[in-house]
């Protein structure tokens, strides 16, 4: 029998129970620092050097953080679906648990590309230094998506939501676009799992089940739901 695909969309709420921060507190403040100024281009421009130590740490509390019970239990539900996991995270942590179809939309911690060409990218697990440069002579930057900067895989995960027999929000509060639209490209009638500790303002609809609880403890009552249905 062909499995159904289950396609999951997670944010920085499924990654917090690992210890990883959320991208952004209600101060506007990233880890201290305004967003701005360590992830868009204009924050590069004005100090590269301040950018990549910022990312830097963050690679060393990705390094050091361990998958959570969401991240597996999503891994273990690939012996009933085609998992295609979405997720607007940077950090690997849906790979260590398992996972093996993963699309990252704002790209991976562990990867560095050319400033001037995104095409040239690297695996990097320690530091990137100031006057690291690519082949192409250009300096290395995070292989990230910052603010006001095209997201190259949105097109792509479009198409992969049209295909969803079954579908999860995960851990996202839907603020940041384009990602939180991605939710409308699922079709009508699928059911749609939403679970968060703080349920999302989405239009009324019979396909939506809320489980208003944590990553890890919403995950058990969500396995229980759709493997039922097999």
């Amino acid at each position: 029998m062909m499995k159904k695909n289950l396609v999951v969309l997670t944010g920085a709420g499924i990654s917090a129970e690992s210890g990883l921060k959320t991208f952004r507190d209600s101060d506007g403040l990233w880890m201290g620092h305004d967003i701005y100024d360590v992830a868009s281009p204009r924050g590069w421009a004005k100090d590269p050097a301040l950018v990549l130590d910022f990312y830097n740490k963050r690679r060393q509390e990705v390094g050091n953080a361990m998958p959570n019970a969401a991240h597996y239990g999503l891994a273990k539900l690939e012996a009933y679906f085609n998992v295609i996991i979405i997720t607007q995270n940077i950090d690997d942590l849906h790979e260590r648990a398992g996972s093996t179809n993963v699309i990252h939309l704002h790209g991976e911690i562990f990867k560095m590309r050319s400033e001037k060409d995104s095409n040239i990218i690297f695996d990097i697990k320690k530091d990137i230094l100031h006057g690291d440069l690519a082949h192409d002579g250009h300096q290395l930057r995070p292989h990230v998506v910052w603010f006001e900067e095209e997201v190259p895989m949105i097109l792509h995960a479009k198409k992969i939501m049209r295909k969803a027999d079954v579908f999860s929000l995960i851990g996202t509060s839907l603020q940041v676009y384009p990602a939180a639209g991605l939710i409308d490209y699922v079709p009508d009638g699928v059911t749609k799992f939403i679970i968060d500790k703080k349920i999302p303002s989405l239009r009324t609809s019979p396909d939506y089940i809320f489980i208003e609880e944590t990553a890890t403890i919403g995950i058990t009552t969500f396995m229980k739901h759709v493997t039922a249905q097999i």
